[in-house]
């Protein structure tokens, strides 16, 4: 039986787990600090258990270079490094992690699995930016997508849960938490989300900006801020964080001081909207629309986000769910409507599971 060591590193979370092909889990490390902090905890975790048969790395952005699960070798690991620039807050401690378990399990296959790879079918006008040619043939500009092994999942859980084939969906996925983005499914393929080049476009999110006028980045480049002070502000000081004044970038904290902080449900009021207007724009990509699924730490857990954001979804047939959370995946909405809202607790680790699973057979 084929054990998989699952690798899932975040800006700012840490997710391990050993998991079989049956998608049994068993031993797990969860973390939620940087990666960088976690060296000794991760070198424990592996020390003393059997070695895994491969180990499934996911990789958030692998650019041109990498677009399906693929073994590390040297070569490839070097050339990783020419990449990190298009996620500058997940890459870097992504490879840092890679190298620390190719020391570790010098003998077990590597693989990473971007989770730009999903995407990598996008129609053309999907894809496309509108910018001059030599620009996306100089330095491959297209809109790559992510949170692709998480939106995997959610769309063949989906498919079980409404006990239709995947080829025969058109979904509208949002993933939601510290990183946030939507997609649109057609027959089990993306065919428009909401983040790009990078993971910073799109919707709000905990303390990224999400997509912002360019002309007011270069007015602000223009002799008011620096490079660095732009970056920061946009990778670190935006997005909820943001438009809290500071208070905090977790949905959970600024959902229970709404009422009383006019910043705190600017915030969500803000976030929201946002979310809403990218689904809607995505669902334009569908024929029809057969079900909206929610994911993410967010989408799963937080049933007033899942609420307000479909109040604004009634013009598409959505009837906003008024119900609590599920201990399981599943529909929110009522009995019988016409377009079902389901929630899918993301399950990063099954899909990189697969993947590699998948990739071993075909070597």
């Amino acid at each position: 039986m084929t054990v998989v060591l699952t690798v899932n590193a975040g800006s700012s979370s840490l997710h391990l787990a050993y998991v079989d092909v049956t998608g049994a889990v068993g031993a797990r490390l969860d973390r939620s600090t940087p990666p960088a902090d976690a060296e000794a905890a991760v070198r424990d975790f592996v020390t003393g258990r059997p070695a895994p048969d491969v180990v499934a790395h996911r990789l958030v952005h692998g650019g041109d270079l990498v677009v399906r699960p693929t073994v590390v070798d040297d070569g490839l690991r070097g050339a990783l490094d020419g990449v990190a620039a298009l996620a500058p807050l997940h890459l870097p401690p992504a490879l840092d992690l890679l190298d620390q378990l190719r020391r570790l399990l010098p003998d077990v296959p590597q693989l990473v699995c971007p989770d730009s790879a999903f995407h990598a079918g996008l129609p053309e006008p999907a894809r496309t930016y509108p910018v001059p040619a030599r620009w996306r043939e100089r330095f491959g500009l297209r809109r790559y997508g992510f949170h692709g092994l998480s939106y995997a999942y959610a769309t063949r859980r989906a498919a079980e849960l409404l006990g239709r084939p995947v080829a025969d969906l058109h979904l509208v996925l949002a993933h939601l938490g510290g990183g946030a983005s939507v997609c649109a499914v057609r027959g089990g393929r993306s065919v428009d989300t909401s983040m790009g080049f990078t993971p910073l476009d799109g919707v709000p999110m905990s303390k990224r900006s999400g997509a912002v006028d360019p002309g007011m980045l270069l007015w602000l480049l223009d002799g008011r801020l620096t490079y660095d002070e732009v970056f920061d502000g946009l990778h670190h000081r935006s997005g909820l964080l943001g438009l809290s004044g500071g208070r905090s970038g977790d949905t959970r904290d600024l959902v229970a001081a709404a009422a009383g902080d006019p910043a705190a449900a600017l915030a969500m009021d803000t976030f929201n909207h946002r979310v809403r207007r990218e689904m809607a724009a995505a669902a334009t990509s569908l024929d029809r629309l057969d079900a909206v699924v929610f994911t993410g730490e967010i989408g799963w857990d937080q049933p007033e986000v899942r609420h307000d954001v479909c109040v604004g979804l009634r013009l598409l047939g959505v009837v906003p769910p008024t119900g609590g959370n599920r201990d399981d995946d599943g529909p929110v909405s009522a009995p019988g409507a016409a377009v079902p809202v389901l929630v899918v607790q993301p399950r990063e680790e099954f899909e990189l599971a697969r993947e590699a699973a998948g990739a071993l057979a075909r070597v």
